[in-house]
């Protein structure tokens, strides 16, 4: 049974030492539920949450839209991403949302110098809107499908 679809399911990649599943995971899955909320019951429009480890193990994956939650010191994933993605959005040099939401692979980074700063990125990457970018480039070729 297919579980995934790599063009309209979203893979949420946090750390997977303590303090980054105590911190990025609770975010992850707020996002989680934003998400799975807009997808407005197809199938594979939602998210799953995955730790940086089990992500960089499985290719498969890789093909999917990727969301990272937490700093480059804790998340594998953000870790490669800060030096590849530019900045959309960041608030005096602590809070950081940078994406890639032009490529065919859709990738976006969300951390902040601290575990404050991390919240307040997932925060600003609702509610500016960005996530509702993201999942529009996204669904949209879809949804003329499904018309």
């Amino acid at each position: 049974m297919k579980l995934l679809d790599s063009d309209e399911t979203v893979v949420l990649v946090t750390g997977t030492n303590e303090t980054a599943v105590a911190r990025d995971r609770p975010l992850a899955l707020h996002l989680q539920r934003e998400i799975d909320n807009r997808g407005g019951g197809h199938t594979y429009r939602r998210a799953i949450v995955v730790g940086d480890e089990p992500y960089l193990e499985r290719p498969q994956l890789h093909g999917n839209p990727t969301i990272s939650i937490g700093g480059p010191g804790s998340n594998g994933v953000a870790q490669q991403y800060a030096g590849e993605l530019p900045t959309l959005w960041q608030e005096s040099e602590r809070v950081f949302v940078q994406a890639d939401l032009e490529g065919e692979l859709k990738r976006v980074a969300l951390w902040g110098a601290d575990a404050a700063s991390t919240a307040a990125a997932v925060d600003a990457f609702v509610g500016q809107g960005f996530l509702d970018l993201l999942l529009e480039r996204i669904w949209r070729l879809r949804v003329s499908h499904t018309m």
